[in-house]
């Protein structure tokens, strides 16, 4: 027991009660994945990682598991489970609920340490805000049947600091109201017991996974299905474009929902993806009996010391296979009027969004029209800032930019009323968000694209286009096909690469697209 930590802890349990204790680790031989592994077969997991971006994005790993507390929500009816057992409770002001169980649990914000030391890891969902706006009708049907919003609270996490070369394992001491310091001393105990045994843990020998060779890139993807057919994704598309010639939308993001049938482990998914997708934003979540899975690049909204800030994307090029080619796609991208159009408008929702939270006069574009380089693509990027006021905090952040107009289009409201009247079926997690809420107040989501959920069996993609006044239907078709490809063949060459029970061996080059009523098309993904 470290008495001079024992007694700054005793210190600071006045103003805070969960104050985080760390050890550190060389990290020169560990990578997240490894540690992970020791985890990931518990029912409740987390790994939140950035795998590009350079040190402002992509410095920390985040790792952990046993939560202590499940927060989950589903039509109204928000359930806590804690201690084995479970409360419910019928609320339409979710959020506040989740405000205010994570404003009981007070936390410093110790500079030297990463903006993450524990709180609350998971997704809000894309229908959130019909909690919020009552004048979102619900989609008809929800055969995902995904909650509305899961959080796992979770006081054990292990961070991977890149820049530095440490494995940070950290515990927090919970400071009960009144607590003696006989209740801290044995608190702090407990604490450090628990680290220890942490670190004993991932530190344990792991049976030796090897792949059976290098991923393929181009694997054949057998059968896919979908929820919407062909033409009726192309009417939805001609629908959108009536109510933009008739002056109620500027743009709306339709979106349609493949699946495939797979064994493989999500983990082993994700490597793949880490590999062949690297992105600012990657995870994997693992909550019971559905694992998510994604490599989102665009941060939704992050609150850091009374900093507010989101950063639209918008704007598409492939990278060169030369620095001449690079160079000629970036200027061809910055000269396009279309994405040009749509970036700027993106930019003033973005703007919009964080001006109902923030200091008047504080919101600013930190960069604009700038082209970031990742490893496939180049984007078109800005960065918008604000000063969260006084009287707001995280929350109100974040629900002012739920969701994200490059997911649901603008005026956002509208366009929402609009998806849920040409989308069957609930979106689920997709185009919502994930991210952690941290017990010192600090908020970090991405927008959930770019993602698979794995449940009984089965792997699911979504995909969205945007739609403007002059989009050829044909055209917002394929940019859904390809943009689910890219994770479909991320499972596939998984499942090649991995020994996987009753994997994938099609000897096909098209694959049929089922759809319900056994409605098929054959879609080229070759």
């Amino acid at each position: 027991m470290d008495q001079q930590e024992l007694q700054e802890i005793k210190a600071m349990a006045g103003k805070y009660n969960v104050i985080p204790v760390v050890r550190r680790l060389l990290a020169d031989t560990e990578t997240p994945i490894r540690v992970f592994q020791h985890l990931s077969k518990d029912k409740y997991a987390f790994l939140l990682e950035s795998v590009e971006g350079g040190v402002k994005w992509a410095r920390y790993s985040f790792i952990g598991t046993d939560p202590f507390l499940l927060l989950k929500l589903k039509k109204n009816n928000l359930t806590l489970e804690q201690n084995g057992k479970t409360e419910s409770f019928h609320t339409t002001e979710p959020l506040q609920l989740l405000r205010e169980k994570l404003r009981s649990y007070r936390s410093p914000a110790i500079p030297e340490l990463p903006p993450f030391t524990g709180g609350a890891i998971g997704f809000f969902g894309y229908d959130l805000l019909q909690y919020y706006e009552k004048k979102l009708p619900p989609h008809p049907t929800d055969d995902l049947n995904m909650d509305d919003m899961q959080f796992m609270f979770c006081d054990r996490v292990i961070v991977f600091d890149h820049f530095k070369q440490q494995v940070l394992v950290i515990g927090n001491v919970h400071i009960a109201e009144g607590a003696t310091d006989a209740d801290i001393e044995k608190s702090y105990a407990d604490t450090c017991n628990i680290i220890a045994e942490t670190i004993r843990r991932i530190q344990q020998p792991l049976p030796i996974q090897p792949s059976r060779g290098t991923p393929p890139h181009d694997p054949e993807l057998g059968e896919v299905s979908s929820n919407l057919t062909k033409q009726q994704f192309l009417d939805n598309v001609n629908q959108a474009k009536e109510y933009i010639r008739s002056g109620d939308i500027f743009q709306v993001v339709l979106s349609q929902r493949f699946h495939i049938e797979t064994e493989v482990d999500p983990l082993h998914v994700y490597r793949v993806l880490r590999t062949m997708n690297p992105s600012p934003y990657m995870y994997v979540l693992k909550l019971d009996d559905e694992v998510i899975v994604g490599t989102s690049p665009e941060l939704l909204v992050k609150v850091d010391d009374g900093k507010v800030e989101t950063r639209p994307i918008a704007g598409t090029r492939p990278r060169g296979k030369t620095p001449e080619e690079d160079l000629a796609f970036e200027k061809e991208l910055l000269a396009d009027e279309k994405e040009r159009a749509e970036h700027v408008m993106l930019v003033d929702l973005g703007r919009n969004d964080l001006g109902r939270v923030s200091t008047f006069g504080t919101v600013k574009c930190d960069s604009y029209m700038e082209v970031e380089r990742y490893s496939h693509v180049m984007h078109i990027v800005s960065n918008v800032t604000g000063q969260l006021r006084p009287d707001k905090d995280f929350y109100d952040a974040f629900l002012s930019c739920l969701p994200a107009g490059t997911v649901s289009g603008a005026p956002k409201l509208r366009a929402m009323e609009i998806i849920a009247e040409l989308e069957n079926e609930a979106r689920g997690a997709y185009a919502g968000a994930i991210g952690y809420l941290g017990f010192s107040g600090n908020l970090n989501t991405c927008i959930t694209i770019r993602t698979i959920i794995f449940k009984h069996g089965k792997a699911y993609v979504q995909a969205g286009a945007g739609i403007v006044w002059d989009s050829v239907p044909e055209n917002e078709y394929e940019e859904t096909v390809n943009k689910a490809k890219g994770m479909l063949k991320a499972i596939r060459s998984a499942e090649a690469a991995f020994s996987t029970p009753n994997s994938h061996q099609s000897k096909v080059n098209e694959f049929p697209v089922v759809v319900a009523g056994d409605r098929r098309t054959n879609l080229d993904y070759d």
